[in-house]
């Protein structure tokens, strides 16, 4: 069974107000189409999604909320990022409130 969340991401996301490259409230508006698969029982498998369309809304730091920008980077720029401050993944990752 595949979905539309399956596909590895395309885009990174990095806050310029803190530097958060790992946590976002990302919403989106998908259009697809799938091929259901129920058995004799009743019971549902969906398979074959297809995106036919896909709108992204918002982009918000988990961290700041609405007063944090939000860019798109893509993932080679992540990864300098990652390598020219190898502490920054651990910075991203802790516990903003602890």
């Amino acid at each position: 069974m595949s979905s539309p969340s399956d596909a590895p991401a395309l885009t990174r996301f990095r806050c310029t107000s803190c530097g958060n490259l790992t946590r976002f409230d990302v919403t989106t508006t998908r259009r697809t189409r799938s091929f259901h698969h129920y058995s004799v029982g009743g019971d549902l498998e969906v398979e074959e999604v297809t995106v036919l369309a896909e709108d992204l809304e918002s982009v918000e730091c988990r961290w700041c909320g609405t007063a944090g920008i939000v860019v798109e980077i893509d993932p080679a720029a992540a990864a300098e990022l990652a390598e020219a401050d190898p502490g920054a993944a651990d910075r991203t990752t802790a516990d903003p409130e602890g």
